[in-house]
């Protein structure tokens, strides 16, 4: 009898939470959904300034009416429980360095601002929509390998160099030619870095790049100081099986690691890897981009 009364107790203290779950679940009076789909997010660009329209949107964080709704892997179909005429904000995200556990809108495109009606158990297709970079973003360095001349120098202990391949090559990503390294058993090191020294901006900065290589290559930075120097790697770009790929990697926590550091350089190095004759790596299209200042 004691056990029994027991399980009814049990059972009524289950109803009572379910129930009030429940209420919180659905608080409010709609409870059935209205639905927003969103195939793709697109890029243009003023080539001249901004460089190339490439990117790697896989995400997008949404807003109602300024309330967060979530962020949703595209293409996406989300539920909101609102009807009726309202206002969407939808935030291009990205994997920021390529890891897909550090999903980040990307602060420097625009958000896509739109005025829907929902309807309750109707899905409202966007399809496809177009996002620009936003007018404060700042593009300190870009290097698409279409001139003669580069803004890459390679350091003293490198025994590659940097080539372009030829036009209409199938290792040329977009435009006439792309960025080339060859490693081989006599020149199996390479090492390059920015002609130019940047100024540490109080602010996000990221270096944008297409790539497609062989070889594990790595991405770093120098930073100096007045009678310091230091060189920190940031992250290794994996073979990438003759795929071109786009990646955005955060230079910001790099940049203000040590204290007293002015200006930077970004780097890149690669040691053939063991087991290879020979490697190739290409890439294009670099932006370090960060705000303007106010």
């Amino acid at each position: 009898m004691i056990y029994r009364k027991i399980l009814h107790y049990f059972c009524f203290v289950c109803f009572l939470f379910i129930t009030a779950t429940s209420c919180e679940k659905f608080s409010g009076d709609q409870t059935i959904p209205a639905y927003l789909s969103i195939d793709s997010i697109y890029l243009t660009t003023n080539y001249y300034s901004e460089g190339t329209s490439s990117q790697r949107i896989t995400d997008v964080w949404v807003y109602v009416d300024d309330e967060f709704m979530g962020t949703f892997e595209l293409p996406a179909r989300l539920p909101v429980l609102k009807s009726g005429k309202h206002s969407l904000k939808i935030w291009p995200g990205i994997k920021r360095n390529g890891i897909a556990a550090t999903r980040v809108s990307y602060d420097f495109y625009n958000p896509i601002s739109r005025d829907v009606n929902l309807v309750m158990d109707s899905t409202t297709k966007l399809g496809v929509v177009k996002t620009t970079y936003q007018s404060t973003a700042l593009f300190v360095w870009k290097e698409d390998f279409e001139d003669i001349s580069q803004s890459l120098d390679t350091t003293s202990g490198s025994s590659a160099w940097i080539q372009h391949t030829s036009a209409g090559s199938p290792l040329t990503f977009e435009g006439n030619h792309s960025g080339m390294v060859l490693l081989d058993s006599i020149h199996d090191f390479f090492e390059c870095q920015t002609h130019a020294e940047y100024s540490i901006p109080a602010a996000p900065v990221f270096l944008e790049m297409n790539f497609n290589t062989a070889n594990a290559l790595v991405v770093g930075v120098f930073t100096y100081g007045n009678t310091t120097l230091y060189q920190t790697p940031i992250i290794t770009l994996n073979p990438t099986n003759g795929q071109w790929k786009k990646i955005y990697i955060d230079l910001s926590t790099t940049l203000n690691a040590y204290s007293g550091m002015i200006t930077y350089r970004v780097y890149f190095s690669a040691l053939k890897d063991a087991g290879l004759k020979q490697s190739v790596i290409c890439f294009d299209n670099f932006k370090v981009v960060t705000r303007k200042s106010k």
